[in-house]
């Protein structure tokens, strides 16, 4: 298999070459590329089967090559942790690893690439550039919700977190006041500043403020005491456990 390796960071670049040489010695590095003028040249007459894309380069975001380029071969980004670069590429269901990569992680990335061989050709970057491009975009600011017959505006520095129970979702305030919200939590997802909120689990969206203490649970994950207090545990995923980890610390 022939693979380009585009990162400015040539210990990076040397480093993922050989853990791909020790996964599978028949892969073949083409070519190994620190910016995005060189990758523009170098797509525009070669072609590969697949691509390691790291999001900065020495002369600016990877993310121009695309539009200088027409890309049809898969792509895995490799980027530093950037809470919001990352729910862009889950919510595009597109491969990344965070940085530093261990062999692990890139084994896994493989695997999935040659189980999916040839169904991401058609992956719409250009959409996930605008995602990543609007970075400052205006997060959600308030939430209109009911009260009795009544129609009131709570603003995003209020809210605690959100739930899901049964097919509701509900927004908690840091008064302790539950809302139902018109809205799912994955879709809350696109709409949340991912500095502040993050989803810990398939029923909470929680907002950093609100974390009071936690505590190890089983199998690794974390149990998580809010402010105001949920009426039942709030454990962290086995899945998201590292990510939230890595949250905490941005």
């Amino acid at each position: 298999m022939k693979i380009l390796i585009i990162e400015d960071e040539k210990i990076a670049a040397d480093k993922l070459e050989r853990q791909l040489k020790q996964l599978d010695p028949d892969f073949e590095v083409a070519e190994k590329i620190d910016s995005v003028i060189k990758a523009v040249d170098w797509l525009n007459n070669n072609e590969a089967d697949l691509i390691f894309l790291d999001i900065h380069l020495s002369d600016g975001l990877s993310f121009t090559i695309f539009e200088e380029v027409e890309i049809n071969t898969p792509i895995i980004f490799t980027t530093a942790y950037d809470a919001y670069a990352i729910q862009a590429f889950k919510l595009n269901s597109i491969d990344y690893l965070l940085k530093p990569i261990n062999k692990g992680d890139l084994e896994l990335a493989l695997q999935k690439f040659h189980r999916l061989h040839g169904e991401n050709s058609n992956q719409d970057y250009l959409h996930l550039i605008a995602l990543l491009k609007g970075k400052e975009h205006a997060f959600q600011e308030r939430f209109m919700v009911y009260t009795g017959e009544k129609i009131k505006s709570v603003n995003i520095q209020q809210v605690a977190y959100f739930f899901a129970e049964g097919k509701y979702v509900f927004l908690v305030d840091k008064d302790n006041k539950q809302f139902i919200i018109d809205f799912t939590l994955s879709k809350l997802q696109t709409l949340l500043d991912p500095n502040l909120f993050f989803r810990i689990n398939r029923k909470f969206i929680i907002h950093i403020d609100a974390i009071h203490q936690m505590e190890p649970y089983s199998k690794a994950r974390l149990k998580i005491d809010l402010t105001p207090p949920a009426n039942q545990d709030v454990i962290v995923s086995i899945e998201r456990s590292s990510e939230f980890k890595k949250w905490l610390n941005s």
